[in-house]
């Protein structure tokens, strides 16, 4: 796809990207799409989506509070896995009610990510490993550092993980279904380095577009849109309507280019959808 050729405008030393199209999942890839990166944020959605395995198991339950000292009482997985828990984006300390503010956490994915290894008396890389990584043969994904933002993986490997994001197959219909529904509607938010979002929708474990205008995602993808970017310089997202999906990696932190970023990675989005939605 020649959309593609635009992550070579940007200003980073190294990248590499790939879209994903149509029901069979065609990957089209640009660069070195076996280096590996730091996925930063765009470990979240993995997370999540062992988690979820998890849940369909029976390992552990979405919706029954959480007996333990380090999480809110009355706070859930769905909670914590949609930034809901009243979890500060670092620390230990609620800041907020359970269900009163999108407080976008990395200590909610990571106590969410320890719940379901307590129950399954099984290290989380290791559960992740075995449930997401192996059997989509994401063999150059090393997920040993926090559930929440210490993943390292290739684009060649997130392709693979963003086409079972379009057309799941370790989970059923109805639990993918809750993953990219928004959780807890009303609430309002931050997107750290985007903005604020009144409302701010978020699934379980990835964010979903909805109205947020100005934004990451690009113009034309569809309110249904969901991903996730990082702050090493990492996107992803899905967008379920045309069935297409992107990811792009590169090792440039987001911060010292975030001006640049906001601009170029709608440029890229819209650029592909567009192509996308060209006859061949």
């Amino acid at each position: 796809m020649r959309s593609l050729e635009l992550v070579n405008t940007w200003p980073v030393e190294h990248v590499a990207a790939a879209v994903v199209c149509g029901t069979g999942g065609q990957i089209y890839g640009m660069g070195n799409v076996d280096r590996p990166y730091a996925l930063a944020s765009v470990t979240k959605p993995l997370s999540a989506w062992a988690i979820m395995v998890g849940v369909e198991e029976g390992i552990v339950s979405l919706d029954d509070p959480i007996d333990r000292s380090d999480i809110p009482e009355s706070a859930t997985l769905r909670h914590l896995l949609s930034h809901a828990a009243g979890f500060a984006f670092n620390g230990d300390t609620p800041i907020a009610p359970v269900g009163r503010r999108r407080m976008y956490s990395n200590t909610g994915i990571e106590r969410a990510a320890d719940v379901l290894a307590t129950a399954a008396d099984m290290p989380f890389d290791r559960y992740l490993r075995e449930s997401v990584l192996a059997p989509l043969g994401m063999e150059h994904t090393d997920p040993s550092g926090s559930p929440a933002y210490g993943a390292t993986s290739t684009v060649g490997d997130m392709a693979k993980f963003v086409r079972e994001l379009m057309s799941p197959t370790l989970i059923a219909p109805p639990t993918y279904v809750e993953v990219v529904s928004t959780q807890y509607p009303d609430l309002a938010g931050i997107v750290p380095e985007v903005g604020r979002f009144d409302p701010c929708p978020w699934g379980l474990g990835v964010e979903i577009l909805g109205a947020k205008q100005p934004h990451w995602m690009g113009r034309v993808n569809s309110p249904a849109s969901f991903g996730h970017f990082g702050g090493a310089g990492t996107m992803m997202w899905v967008d379920p309507v045309p069935r297409v999906g992107v990811v792009a990696l590169t090792d440039r932190r987001f911060d010292l280019w975030s001006q640049d970023a906001l601009r170029l990675w709608p440029e890229f989005s819209d650029a592909v959808l567009t192509e996308a939605s060209q006859p061949v």
